[in-house]
This record gives structure tokens, sequence and C-alpha cells, in this order.
């Protein structure tokens, strides 16, 4: 069972430490790492300086990642990756989605409440096939080794930021009622506090069972069997024939496209590479003072595709496995970002309103049926907008001094994923079984058995000729994609660090702008209100509006930047 040392009487003193300022920027010659905890930054980081390549420092860092954000990830989640070999020189996709267990059929989780907290919201766990796999396919060292500095951190403990303490205080009551308590609350009952040491035995004990007898052990050996019996205890659908058919992962092509004299390639189906591509593809339809979204216009063109290109995702769902005979590439053609750009030009006039009024009113009445309908959520107990702030995820940048490069996001889902622990074995499960589609039975992420959920993540790698300039990704659902656009469309104009911590926007189907307002120019809601969109104020850097986590190579130096929005770390060898 995880503890705390407290301070209560008969027990020993708590051990308290100042919560660390993580190096936000950092420049070597000899690689660089940056993710979303300082702890996981040094796990890579050693890697890189014990003459491992950008793979196994990525596998390191991110196997530490679910040991020290672990409402973020963890073993019990699944995990994406965008790779580049230097030799021999390829870029691939390693799509290493979860799935559905046998038993998921649609009768079986009709409860939304279920596929969201408990067991039963837990699908098949890929993180460890899809780090095994990478390690052993494009790797140098052993699994036990990347696994040590994950191991320690589980034994000897981390310290608590005061992001972890206000995001536990913000979930305390789910986690209050959950079997995840025991972990990850202070006696079951409260959050931990920032600066004190958190450790781990249980989690730590799994880990090393698996650096000692690999990643089978997981799937096929005693610890699929104690994850078995706890699913078949409280409710679960996952079993041990589902974890017996290992979710290795499946190499895929990459999406791509020319942007600002560079080449873009980022995930494809399905994760949410395609939007991205889509938002490149139709900015390039405008000249570039309109990519500075630092100003009334340039922020209502950004929303604009960024709206145009939510539209599309959700219209054209695509299933690269199952659905191999629809067309995905029409969005990503150069032909339709022109049709589509032509179209918000119309709108987006320079000096006169940007809607005619036919246009408006229909918009109007739209926006009235929309907010109805958001009521009505929120009296269900969900609200649509609200949920898509609530998402959950991690991300690491990676390059080495051989030219290889990594870009890997990892989820459990939402925060602390399913809520649900196995007393025996210490990690969170997911809750993906809310990532399905579960009404419309044509759709290609519609629940069904050994399906596979539909993913917003994009890990990106940016090209200047044959070897990768930037390794970029985030965390945040369906923020994802539009903070990576923005630090890219910044990247033109700023160094790396402002382009990463500068403030953000977001729009959503609805024509709901999220932006950080206090650190935005206070004419732009205003402008973009008078355009018939609702703003939603968020505080400074918002812990909602995505997480970049940047690594460049340039001038022979490589540079790494780790958003400040959240506890993350960039760190490169000294050798």
């Amino acid at each position: 069972m995880a503890h705390l040392e407290s301070s209560y009487k008969g027990k020993p003193k708590p051990v308290r430490s100042k919560v660390p300022e993580p190096q936000r920027v950092s420049a070597s010659r000899f690689g660089m790492i940056a993710t979303a905890h300082w702890c996981a930054t040094d796990a890579g980081r050693e890697i890189l300086e014990d003459g491992g390549n950008a793979v196994d420092a990525a596998v390191a860092a991110a196997l530490a990642l679910g040991v020290c954000e672990p409402a973020a990830s963890g073993i019990g989640g699944q995990t994406m990756m965008l790779v580049h070999t230097a030799e021999p020189r390829r870029t691939l996709a390693l799509d290493g989605s979860s799935r559905a267990p046998n038993r998921a059929a649609p009768e079986a989780t009709k409860d939304s409440e279920s596929r969201r907290r408990g067991h039963a919201a837990t699908t098949v766990p890929s993180t460890l096939a899809t780090l095994d796999y990478a390690l052993r396919k494009y790797g140098t060292m052993k699994f036990s080794r990347v696994m040590e500095p994950a191991i320690r951190l589980a034994e000897e403990g981390y310290i608590v930021s005061s992001l972890q303490k206000r995001l536990a205080k913000r979930e305390l009551k789910s986690l209050r009622e959950s079997s995840a308590a025991q972990f990850f609350l202070d006696d079951g009952v409260r959050p931990y506090r920032a600066g004190r040491l958190f450790k781990q035995p249980v989690l730590a004990q799994t880990l090393r069972r698996l650096a000692e007898e690999g990643v089978t052990e997981f799937y096929q050996g005693e610890i699929a069997r104690q994850m078995d019996a706890d699913m078949q205890e409280n409710g679960g659908l996952l079993r041990l024939d589902d974890l017996a058919q290992i979710p290795w992962p499946i190499e895929r092509r990459p999406v791509s496209c020319h942007f600002a004299h560079h080449r873009v390639i980022t995930f494809p189906p399905p994760g949410a590479g395609r939007t991205l591509v889509e938002m490149l593809q139709i900015l390039s339809n405008f000249p570039s003072r309109l990519w500075n979204v630092d100003t009334p216009e340039g922020a209502l063109v950004l929303v604009e595709v960024i709206r145009r290109a939510f539209l599309d995702r959700r219209d054209r769902p695509y299933d690269p496995t199952f659905y191999a005979q629809v067309d995905d590439r029409r969005m990503m053609s150069d032909e339709y970002a022109k049709r589509v750009a032509n179209r918000i030009r119309r709108r987006v006039r320079p000096h006169g309103e940007t809607f005619h009024v036919e246009e408006a009113r229909r918009e109007r009445a739209r926006r009235e049926g929309t907010e109805a309908g958001a009521s009505r959520e929120k009296e269900n107990g969900k609200s649509g907008h609200e949920d898509a702030m609530r998402g959950e995820t991690t991300h690491l940048s990676v390059m080495d001094r051989f030219g290889n490069a990594v870009a890997l996001t990892q989820s459990i889902e939402r925060v602390f994923g399913s809520f649900s622990a196995s007393p025996e074995l210490g990690f969170l499960y997911n809750n993906y079984m809310m990532a399905f589609e579960h009404e419309d039975i044509a759709h290609p992420y519609h629940l069904r058995p050994n399906a596979v959920p539909w993913a917003s993540v994009a890990p990106t790698l940016v090209f200047r000729g044959r070897r990768p300039w930037v390794a970029i990704g985030s965390p945040g659902s369906e923020l994802i994609t539009p903070s990576i656009l923005q630090v890219l469309l910044r990247l033109e104009l700023q160094s790396p660090y402002d382009a990463v911590s500068a403030p953000r926007i977001h729009c959503d189907i609805e024509k709901t702008v999220s932006l950080e307002v206090a650190r935005m120019r206070d004419d732009i809601p205003a402008f973009l209100e008078e355009r018939g969109f609702s703003i939603n104020p968020c505080e400074p850097f918002s812990f909602f509006l995505g997480c970049v986590q940047l690594v460049m190579y340039e001038n022979k130096t490589f540079v790494g930047v780790a958003d400040p929005r959240r506890d993350g770390s960039a760190g490169g060898p000294s050798r």
C-alpha cells in the first residue's frame, strides 16, 4: 500500500521538503528530453547519459511518468509513439491503442456512470506492450535497465507538487469512494500535502516483478491473474482471456503536410494528427500576418480554423484497421483546405461584420438551441464543454545525439482514470470505455468487443531537411491539436520558451472560445463576441489548455522546453 510518513501521534514525523522548481528550459549538445514531470525527465536524461538512444530514454521516462504523475498515465493505460530512426532513416507511428474487453457488449455498458468510474470502465491496458515492443525493435537497452528509474521512484518516493494536491482535492469525492483512495489519499481521506515525500511500495513490487519476469508477466502471468480476480470481485469486464491476447502496437504510416518551409509529420487515426494537418493546410492559405494569435484578426482566423477542423473530425470518423476502404485523405488535401479557407475568408472580413444578416440570424437560433441542449446536459450531470476540458494525458519529447527522435503521448483517459486499483498491484486502471461511441452502431469507434477507442493524441515531429527539427506534443483531450498548432505558429516569430509559455486559445464546435484572458489583449474577447462566439475565461497558465513538451535541434544544439502549466522540466546529458 502506498504510504506517506505521517505526523499523527504515535507515527514518525512526516518527511517534508520544498517542492522543486523545475528547469523549464535546457540546452545540451548531446541530446535532450522534456516531460511533464521533473522526475521523469531525470529518468530519461539518466538513460541518455548512459549511452541509450531516444527510444530507450522515452521508454524509461514513460514508465517513470506512470509513477510520479499517476493521475495522468501509468501501466494501466495506453501509449502512442511517433518514432524517427536515423539508421535506417524512417519515421513511423506506433499505434498502442487499448482494446475493449470481449465482454464489452453494448448491453453490458448501458450505464454511463459505469463507463466513467469503477472497474467496468477499464479496457485492456496496452502501455507495457507498446513500450516493450518499441524497446525491442528500436531501442538498445534491456527492459530491466530502463525500468530502474521508475522502480526507484516508487520505492524511494518523490515530492508531491502543488498541482498534484489540487487535482486530488478537485477529485476528492470520487477518490474517497474508490479503491484508489488507499493509494492516493493520506489515510484514505485527504489529499497529500505539497512538499511531502510520497512512496508507493505496492507499485514498486509490481514494477520489480515486471523487470524480473518481463512484460508477459503482466498479460499472461501472476499479475494478469491478480487483475482477473480483482475485476471479477468488483464487477469489471476485463478478464484473463483479454489480457492473454497481448495488445502489441500496430506500426502505421504517419500523416504529414508542408507548412512554412517545414515538413510536419504527425499521428494517423485513431489519433488526431489529421486534424492538425487540416488546420495547418487551411492556415497556409492565409497571409502570415493572420497567423499572429496575439491580434484580434489572427485570433478570429485561428478559432474559425480550429472549429472547422473539429467539425470535420466529428463528421468523418475513420478507423484504419476496419475501414480501410474509406478515403481518409480528403480532409487533408490542398484543394479541400483552399475551399475551407475561402469560406472562412468570406466570414472574416477585415472591415465589416463577419456574418451576413441571414447567416447571423441562423447562427443565433442555432446557439439558442445549443444552450438549451447544454442546459439539459447539465441537468443530467454532464456538460459537454466542461467534459471536454477535463481530459487528462501526458506527453514527452526526446532527441538523441545520433539523430533519432521520439514524441510519445500516453494516458489513462481522464484524471485518475477509473479511480480503481487492485490493492495487490498499486496502479490505476484506465477508463477508456468512455472513449467509444455508444449510440451510433455504424460509427467506426462504436463500442464492440476488441474495438479500439477514438483518441485525440497527436505526437508530432517537424523536419528541416532530412533531420528532425522539433519533437512536440501535448495532453489535453481535444485541446491537444490546438495547443500544438499555436506553438508551431509562434515558433515562426518567438523563442521556443516564449512559444510554449504564451497564452492559448481553444474553440469547440459550439463556438465557445476558451482563453487565458488576463494574459491576452483585452480587445480580443470583445472582438470574438461581436462575431458570434461565446467566451469562457480561463485562469493564467490554465491546466486545461494543454501542456506542450518540446525539443528542438538547431545550430548543433538541442534545446528543450517544458510547459510551465504543469510540473514538467527539460534536461539533456552533460556528455
